[in-house]
């Protein structure tokens, strides 16, 4: 029988981590770069609407349909709008750098550089979702996706900054199942809570645009409503998980992170209850956005701190799992 013998494609990647060796701190930075860089783009996509930008540049991908960037004539709107298109080439960029120093640290670690590929198609994914807003004139339930893959986004980027602190060895848990099962349910209830605030955007005011744009066919003051029952389950969730890590005596950072958590939570519901009632201002709106991606960000950290990875070959003992869980 004829042997036949497989190369292995070579790719500038490749080629590139044959000549550099980046150290793993720079990998950490990179990845913890993308991280802030996806809790950000909530935060200036957030400003587009809350300033009524959204339509500052009428059509995508171009700002006009003769120009790239916006004109003059177009105002504060136009550049405002334009300016959170430019931040999704930025995100690409550090995404891109992530990638690349993943790629030539020693060992290479494919899931890593996987995770980062998996950030860069998500932006692009989005950013295509996003013209998709512009088309559709702003279309509510367009938007509301456009939100959500943000979230997908800051998922992608907190698992790659994770693994970058870990070992690549099989995940040891450092609680019961009882209370790994009881954490995952947190993360799907606060993961409903934030699709929920889509419903509450979608239907209330700050459309994104002065002009008459299509708004979700819910009463906004029940859908509000509907939206606070969440949080109240959210809450109640992470004082559940807070004393029953406290009665399993678990390692100290899934303790810390699980009341950060229920703080983050408790001040997100203490701001949506102060702008119901002052009639959402713009200031307040723009702070809860970001409190969401906190949130989101808050709970994926409680999540992964209930196991560790040790690395490769290495057998944890009760002591450096309680190491291990505070990196």
């Amino acid at each position: 029988m004829a042997r036949t013998t497989m190369k292995r494609v070579r790719t500038p990647f490749s080629l590139l981590a044959e000549r550099v060796t980046v150290p793993d701190r720079w990998v950490r930075w990179t990845a913890l770069a993308t991280l802030v860089c996806s809790v950000l783009i909530v935060v200036t996509g957030g400003a587009v609407r809350l300033t009524g930008s959204g339509l500052g540049c009428p059509t995508w991908p171009t700002c006009t349909t003769s120009t790239l960037a916006p004109t003059s004539a177009m105002g504060v709107h136009g550049i405002i709008e334009f300016s959170n298109r430019m931040l999704t080439d930025v995100i690409c960029v550090v995404i891109g750098l992530a990638i690349l120093a993943s790629r030539c640290a020693k060992p290479w670690r494919k899931e890593v550089t996987r995770l980062g590929w998996a950030q860069f198609w998500v932006t692009v994914v989005d950013a295509i979702v996003g013209g998709i807003t512009v088309l559709t004139h702003l279309n509510p339930y367009v938007v509301a996706i456009h939100f959500l893959l943000s979230m997908v986004l800051i998922l992608t980027a907190h698992a790659m900054w994770q693994r970058t602190r870990e070992g690549d060895a099989e995940p040891v848990r450092t609680v019961g199942r009882p209370i790994i099962h009881l954490s995952r349910v947190t993360v799907a209830m606060t993961a409903l809570l934030i699709a929920a605030g889509t419903l509450v955007t979608g239907s209330g005011p700050h459309p994104g645009d002065s002009s008459d744009v299509k708004r979700m066919p819910f009463n906004w003051e029940e859908i509000t409503q509907f939206h606070a029952d969440f949080a109240m389950l959210s809450i109640g969730l992470a004082v559940a998980l807070i004393f029953a890590l406290m009665a399993v005596d678990a390692p100290t950072a899934p303790r810390r992170l699980a009341k950060v958590f229920l703080g983050v939570l408790l001040a997100q519901g203490v701001l949506g209850f102060v702008q119901y009632f002052t009639h959402v201002p713009e200031l307040l709106v723009g702070i809860h956005l970001l409190g969401a991606a906190l949130c989101w960000v808050s709970v994926l950290r409680l999540h992964l701190s209930l196991r560790v990875r040790p690395e490769v070959g290495a057998l944890p003992r009760p002591a450096d799992i309680e190491a291990l869980a505070t990196v």
